[in-house]
């Protein structure tokens, strides 16, 4: 055989696996191969990342932690990235971003998602109270730059509150597989002892590890941990050499506020890696400023300004663009801007009047804008 001959068979097999997969898509149509496929095996696609629910544990009374078995087409993620989480409701497709919080060297093959199931948390609360073991569920590719770096520093510091703790626990689980030596410092915030998720894990990380210093900061006094009430400037001082780490934070807004201000304080922003799991502020509309329209040119709908963000006026006209987490971290509601300004609510920044991709979520009309939906 030829030394040509390998990689003649090589793309030959190529070929024919492309020319059988378009085959199947086009006698499939018009509702594709996996529409028919996923009655017999619910998590097969020939392209879509999809999972069945392989546990579910509750680590606090607020929170569900959720084990996902993915197919093949998964491909892996960066400790602290997100992946955008999708489950059917009532009938209704609905997406959110939760960041796994499993070691990316774990080898059970599972993906471990935990959100906390708050008081206006439609797609946490389906999660806690009605998901069941079996579910398939979408999921997207890893997603975020947030992450740690391919070479890991030398001096780690892991801040985190609440929910936040997700992105920052699969950090603290990667590095201490692969045996990293240098000092990690796991500084977490909660209103109680009993709120706190992977209580017992971290304990026994900490005594295990002689690197990790773990750090409890409760809001209530009285809790039994390292610190009391929210973080501040003294709290740092339970920190050795917090100026010489890479630090990552992930919490609620006010705590990162006030993490971003003493970095800032102290010329350490670059230092500093964020991410944000929920949005500074709700949007409220502008109505009594608002002018123009909104035109929704592929669906042919047209509405007076409201001056909400364009994702509610795209609703409120029955229309249904795709969204996941309403607060523009996810990016799964970009579309394409025709014409017209919007203001960014969450920076103030106005955009140009000519076209752009932007995510509606967190878009308002400035006067007229035209849309492709």
């Amino acid at each position: 055989m030829s030394a040509t001959a390998p990689r003649t068979h090589f793309f030959a097999n190529g070929l024919r696996r492309a020319l059988s997969s378009r085959i199947a898509a086009t006698l499939a149509y018009p509702h594709g191969v996996d529409r028919y496929l996923e009655q017999f095996a619910p998590t097969f696609s020939l392209n879509e990342v999809r999972a069945e629910v392989a546990a579910i544990r509750h680590q606090t009374d607020d929170s569900v932690t959720i084990s996902l078995r993915p197919n093949g087409n998964w491909q892996g993620f960066r400790a602290g990235q997100y992946v955008r989480l999708t489950v059917e409701i009532d009938g209704v497709r609905r997406t959110r971003c939760y960041s796994p919080a499993n070691s990316v060297h774990a080898t059970d093959g599972l993906i471990e998602l935990t959100a906390k199931a708050h008081g206006g948390g439609f797609v946490s609360k389906f999660l806690k109270q009605r998901l069941s073991v079996g579910t398939t569920v979408g999921l997207s590719q890893a997603e975020g730059s947030f992450a740690l770096p391919e070479t890991r520093p030398a001096r780690v510091l892991l801040i985190s509150g609440g929910s936040g703790i997700t992105p920052v626990m699969a950090m603290l689980r990667t590095l201490t597989d692969e045996g990293h030596s240098g000092p990690i410092t796991f500084l977490h915030y909660s209103n109680a002892a009993k709120d706190l998720i992977y209580a017992a894990e971290l304990a026994a990380i900490a005594a295990k590890f002689p690197n990790v210093q773990l750090l409890r900061g409760y809001a209530e006094p009285h809790q039994g941990g390292e610190l009391e009430g929210l973080f501040c400037r003294a709290h740092l001082n339970a920190v050795p050499d917090f100026a010489d780490a890479e630090s990552f934070l992930c919490g609620p807004p006010g705590m990162m506020k006030a993490v971003q201000k003493l970095w800032a304080d102290e010329g350490l922003t670059a230092q500093l890696h964020l991410e944000h799991f929920s949005a500074a502020a709700p949007v409220v509309a502008d109505n009594a400023n608002a002018e123009g329209e909104v035109r929704f040119v592929r669906s042919e709908r047209l509405a007076k300004n409201s001056g909400a963000t364009l994702l509610d006026q795209a609703e409120s006209l029955g229309l249904k663009p795709e969204s996941g987490c309403r607060m523009g971290i996810c990016h799964a509601c970009t579309c394409r801007k025709a014409s017209g300004r919007v203001r960014d609510t969450r920076t103030g920044e106005i955009s140009d009047a000519g076209e752009a991709d932007i995510q509606i979520c967190v878009s308002v009309p400035v006067g007229t804008v035209t849309l492709d939906i």
